[in-house]
């Protein structure tokens, strides 16, 4: 695990996205940094395992079952933060899917409505909900979304996936601008290559050689880890950021420099 960067001692956070992969790593850090988290997802076994990683780590971790798509869902969970802990402080957006690997003439519409349902939809219904929760305390706080190296150099064959990523930014900045005034900080995360279960199941879908994926898409040569991007995300809400406003982190080694 990396090491915690701030304490988060008091404060409450919202995870979306948070049964594996980067929302894991995110739900666990601010555990150990000392946050109440309310975390949720659809897969409910590995949401659990979450919450017992983080427990593990002496911090405080409740699961919610929750289609981000499903409005009703999302608001039920964000409300289980402020009904079990009485506020929300800092919510980080990484619920999303990958399932593409064609160019968009063979793009199925059914699969493209997927992917903005869950990608666009599911962060503008969660960023709804957390901003009424965040507004309702009269604290301020902050989100941090979680968009896409695609969100500027996109993959090829991924027309959906890359829509989806570009929406993510259009939405972070726009509320960013809104939102700045009432004390709420909003950003966005672009990761590069991170080796999470999407990335694997992505690669093992085209027949990619993850050494040869791993080389192109990082200077380091290696892919990063969950823990790199929860670092990221907890500084994003963290006071060492404060000046941090409608920003798109890259945490990519350096895959945008190139």
């Amino acid at each position: 695990m990396s090491r915690v960067i701030t304490s988060f001692t008091g404060e409450v956070a919202f995870v979306t996205g948070g049964s594996g992969g980067m929302g894991r790593a995110v739900s666990i850090a601010f555990a150990a940094a000392g946050a109440s988290v309310v975390l949720c997802d659809v897969a409910d076994d590995t949401g659990e395992e979450t919450v017992s990683l983080a427990r593990d780590t002496g911090g405080t971790a409740i699961f919610v079952h929750a289609d981000v798509a499903d409005a009703a869902q999302v608001e039920a969970a964000v409300g289980v933060a402020v009904e079990q802990f009485g506020r929300l402080d800092c919510a980080v957006n990484a619920a999303a899917i990958e399932n593409e690997s064609v160019p968009l003439h063979e793009c199925d519409d059914a699969s493209f409505d997927r992917m903005q349902a869950v990608n666009v939809r599911g962060l503008f219904l969660s960023m709804k909900a957390e901003l009424r929760a965040m507004l309702a305390g009269s604290h301020g706080g902050a989100i941090v979304n979680i968009a896409s190296t695609n969100s500027f150099r996109p993959q090829p064959n991924q027309p959906a996936y890359t829509a989806s990523k570009h929406a993510v930014l259009g939405l972070t900045r726009s509320a960013a601008i809104d939102y700045a005034p009432m004390g709420i900080r909003i950003n966005a995360i672009c990761p590069g290559g991170i080796d999470t279960p999407m990335l694997r199941n992505a690669m093992a879908r085209r027949g990619r050689d993850p050494q040869e994926v791993a080389g192109r898409l990082s200077l380091l040569g290696r892919f990063g880890r969950p823990e790199e991007i929860a670092a990221a995300a907890l500084w994003l809400c963290s006071e060492g950021s404060s000046y941090t406003l409608g920003h798109a982190l890259s945490v990519d080694a350096g895959y945008l420099a190139r």
